[in-house]
């Protein structure tokens, strides 16, 4: 195996003793049904994706192993990324801090649609890589970088933001909290404010791009923005 793979596998693994972390002290409890089940979907499909770009796509997956707000080159990413990473955390603990206080009420079955989002967006997330060899985890240009408008770039320009987006809904839920629903629209802003700055650089620094703007209209959700 080699380091890229080993170091793959690794940031796997700390990230879920990170997030049970991050669940069930909170929570103040192992007897979280919801937790146990979102993060069996969460680390399956993260797992799945990793094996596939191990075998597919190598360098995309080191490229999505170069990420955070140290990684980006631009001070405004930065402080974007801070935000995100921040913004993540609270949907997570938000929850947590739901179940230990008992401050939501849903059914079981609305908790694992919640569970099916989660899924969704990794699809979604999937189809990207499988089309995009340079969607790096942070915002600059490849080498031999070009713009691409097939699969789901020819429906929006951000799709694998449209994906994160539905991942992201569905956390909260899938961890049975209403309230975590709020972190999504603290998030927001920095989400579009990322867009836009990629949208920017990517306009400025990669040929064709701004001819790629005016055939795809829309951003995350076709025929409506």
């Amino acid at each position: 195996m080699n380091a890229l793979n080993v170091r793959a596998f690794l940031g796997l693994l700390l990230l879920l003793l990170a997030m049970a972390a991050l669940l069930f002290i909170p929570a103040w409890t192992l007897d979280y049904w919801q937790a146990w089940v979102f993060l069996a979907v969460y680390f399956a499909c993260s797992l799945a994706i990793t094996l596939y770009l191990m075998k597919k796509d190598p360098q995309l997956l080191a490229r999505r192993m170069s990420g955070g707000p140290m990684a980006e080159k631009e001070p405004a990413q930065r402080i974007i990324m801070v935000l995100a990473s921040l913004g993540f955390i609270g949907l997570i603990v938000l929850p947590a801090l739901d179940r230990h206080f008992a401050w939501s009420s849903m059914s079981a079955p609305v908790a694992l649609a919640g569970d099916a989002l989660v899924l969704l967006g990794w699809l979604a997330i999937f189809f990207v890589f499988k089309e995009n060899t340079f969607t790096s985890a942070t915002i600059e240009l490849a080498p031999d970088h070009k713009v691409i408008s097939t699969g789901p770039y020819a429906l929006v320009r951000h799709p694998m933001y449209a994906g994160a987006l539905v991942m992201l809904v569905g956390i909260p839920i899938a961890l049975g909290s209403w309230w975590g629903l709020l972190v999504i629209v603290a998030m927001t802003p920095a989400l579009i404010w990322r867009m836009f700055d990629e949208e920017n650089f990517l306009a400025r620094n990669l040929p064709g791009y701004v001819e790629y703007q005016r055939r795809v209209r829309y951003r995350l959700i076709p025929q409506v923005w």
